[in-house]
């Protein structure tokens, strides 16, 4: 494993265990702290992509990624999670779940086992883990529940994904270059309150 390697991994594995306060830092001209620190920059310049460019992510790339998700933080270390990589345009030839992605080359597919409690919690965890590692490789990402009905929809699509039996399709992240630049989108501060 290479040096860059394990600086990438452990650098957003951590991004969920960061505890570096963002709220009452300085802010810059646009709104967004003014930090010096790789991991806030990348959670603040994340956004949505709804609109891909049809170049591919490389399988090198998306290793990284997929590894960071892995390194999430998870339940007794239960790891409650199968996931699933799409990266080949024929594979859903009839546009059934790919619009859902918007267009992304690459859709992620991930399952969670419904027998452990906190399996959603994981895997939204690992959701995360891997989108903030795409935004810092420069690759868009969109989290998507609506692929998750039609796939439920066409057994066919489903076994094509071979997930374990007792594994539930749970949520979808589909990646891929940018081809827009979204605005942030307003956050309300009033939903946080510390507890004397």
């Amino acid at each position: 494993m290479n040096m860059k390697y394990k600086v990438l991994s452990a650098l957003l594995g951590a991004c969920c265990l960061s505890t570096v306060p963002v709220c009452g830092q300085p802010k810059n001209s646009e709104g967004a702290p003014s930090a010096e620190n790789a991991v806030i920059e990348t959670i603040y310049a994340r956004r949505s992509i709804r609109r891909f460019k049809p170049q591919p992510v490389s399988r090198e790339l998306m290793k990284i990624i997929l590894d960071c998700g892995i390194n999430a933080p998870n339940g007794q270390n239960r790891q409650s999670w199968e996931v699933r990589v799409v990266d080949n345009p024929e594979w859903d030839s009839e546009n059934i779940v790919r619009r859902g992605f918007f267009n992304a080359p690459v859709m992620v597919f991930v399952a969670n086992d419904p027998t452990y409690p906190f399996s959603q919690i994981d895997c939204g965890l690992l959701c995360e883990n891997m989108m903030l590692a795409a935004q810092s490789l420069g690759i868009g990402s969109i989290c998507v529940a609506s692929p998750v009905r039609a796939i439920r929809q066409s057994p066919a699509l489903l076994e094509k994904l071979g997930f374990s039996e007792g594994y539930e399709l749970l949520i979808c992240v589909g990646f891929g270059y940018a081809d827009q630049s979204p605005e942030a989108k307003p956050r309300d501060p009033g939903k946080v309150k510390f507890v004397e």
